[in-house]
């Protein structure tokens, strides 16, 4: 008996783990994305050195922003910046948000690499790569990110950067896909298969109302066609329902659709932002979706009713 539980678990191990690699996730494979790129979730909100140290342990690739300052051979890593010479500057897009007013800011950037103390007392040491990005004014902004990334020139230096600004993009995602929209965190099911593919699915779906909502937002997208996120019978239907007048000749700008979908999911803009957040323009696209099967259903049918 305890041979045989020792031959399933030998078997197990076996199937997850082949040739000292872990098979890729059902993500990996949807996407086409190698497994050894930088993935969204290891680009890190502000979080402590212990995270980096693990992550840097484990041979995983990551850029983060440092929460706290930590000691190196000589001086401290938030004093570094003081005796590296600028690199380069960055155009930085700061979003409205509450009583903040939208902006560009330019950030002058610096980098080195280092070697950070094992933050358990061990004498290994890890070596990453650190990016002061600073804003000129003694009071704004300044980034101190970590990264397992080589950084040889500015342009290198700029990309991590660029890396790091999608951070708020990626954050939009997870609440798209995991809590304020197709809420999978919510998902109960049976087996774990099951959940692996219902997951994947909703993540495709997610990544399409996002489009949606982005280019809604943005003053570069808005302007253009629905039809980049919305098909034909997707976006007419949705005219038809929320303006009840004669289809136009050309698809309508982005804009209108994510404002149209938003108002199809109970949304009125009672602060006046102009922002509708993610539960309403979910509600009005699972809408926009039964219309659109009611739609096929009443076109399949082949005799009176």
């Amino acid at each position: 008996m305890e041979k045989n539980i020792n031959e399933k678990k030998g078997l197990m191990k076996k199937k997850k783990v082949i040739n000292g690699r872990r098979p890729l996730s059902r993500w990996h494979r949807a996407s086409g994305i190698p497994s050894h790129e930088l993935s969204p979730s290891a680009i890190g909100r502000r979080i402590s050195g212990s995270i980096s140290i693990t992550k840097s342990g484990r041979g995983q690739r990551f850029v983060i922003r440092a929460a706290h300052d930590r000691c190196l051979e000589e001086g401290s890593l938030f004093d570094l910046p003081t005796t590296l010479s600028q690199a380069g500057s960055h155009t930085l897009s700061v979003l409205q948000k509450g009583g903040r007013a939208a902006r560009q800011v330019k950030m002058f950037i610096s980098y080195s690499p280092v070697e950070l103390k094992h933050p358990y007392g061990s004498e290994k040491r890890l070596p990453m790569t650190y990016i002061c990005c600073r804003e000129e004014a003694e009071s704004g902004a300044c980034w101190h990110l970590l990264t397992s990334e080589k950084v040889e020139s500015a342009a290198d230096a700029r990309v991590i950067v660029s890396y790091y600004e999608r951070r708020w993009l990626i954050e939009e995602y997870h609440k798209a896909w995991k809590s304020g929209g197709a809420r999978v965190e919510q998902l109960r099911m049976q087996t774990r298969d099951n959940l692996e593919r219902m997951i994947v699915v909703l993540s495709f779906v997610a990544v399409r109302v996002l489009a949606l909502r982005q280019g809604g937002l943005g003053e570069e997208k808005q302007n253009e066609s629905c039809e980049q996120v919305l098909s034909p019978i997707e976006w007419k239907l949705l005219w038809v329902k929320q303006e009840g007048k004669e289809l136009p000749k050309k698809a309508p700008n982005l804009k209108w659709a994510y404002l149209s979908l938003a108002k199809m999911g109970h949304w009125h803009d009672s602060k006046r932002t102009g922002r509708a957040g993610w539960i309403v323009i979910w509600e009005g696209w699972f809408k926009l979706q039964d219309i659109v099967e009611g739609y096929r259903l009443a076109k399949s049918l082949d005799q009176e009713i």
